[in-house]
């Protein structure tokens, strides 16, 4: 009986990894033509399906492996070291009068309270 329950329980998985994904990747297609971001979702799909079936593990390997040969190479910017830190954001300083305004308020009981 045990045995019965553990194939069961393979072949509801492996038949809902097939729904989901096959219907997930499915939409990523049709995404391809209409809106949306098809660029996300057919590799999502690929992944659901991957849980299961090898040719959509393969499938999915041979996408990322494309995807990283297409994307250009990153470049240090003309001028600036390899190891530079990046610039800190510019971010103003506050008055100090802003600062003491704000303690004072603090330091205030709220009146209607």
């Amino acid at each position: 009986m045990n045995g019965t329950i553990k194939l069961t329980y393979k072949w509801a998985r492996r038949i809902a990894a097939s729904v989901i994904g096959g219907s997930v990747l499915v939409v990523g297609v049709a995404m391809v033509v209409l809106p949306g971001p098809a660029l996300i979702v057919i590799p999502l799909g690929l992944a659901i399906l991957g849980l299961e079936f090898a040719w959509a593990r393969r499938w999915l390997r041979a996408a990322r492996v494309r995807a990283q040969q297409l994307m250009p190479k990153r470049q240090p910017a003309a001028g600036a070291s390899a190891d530079a830190q990046p610039a800190a954001p510019n971010i103003p300083e506050r008055a100090p009068s802003d600062t003491a305004e704000h303690a004072a308020r603090a330091n205030r009981p709220n009146a209607s309270l």
